[in-house]
């Protein structure tokens, strides 16, 4: 398993209820979550493989930014 942490700007509750159809739908994510609280919205999302692009590619396509951080 890979944990990888994004930088988004994925905001509030009603942010979170946009993008959980979109995280829960790939099969390749075994947990996932954002803390708010941070300046950065960290998303961290725990996959069973190394394709870190899916989850990339879902968070844009529900309309928010994120950029993957080290």
């Amino acid at each position: 398993m890979t944990t990888v942490k994004f930088k988004t700007n994925i905001h509030c509750g009603s942010c979170i209820k946009s993008v959980t159809p979109v995280l829960n739908n790939l099969d390749n994510i075994d947990l996932w979550k954002v803390d708010l609280e941070h300046d950065d919205k960290i998303l961290e999302v725990t996959l069973d493989d190394e394709d870190k692009n899916s989850v990339v590619e879902a968070v844009k396509s529900a309309g928010f930014e994120i950029e993957e951080i080290q």
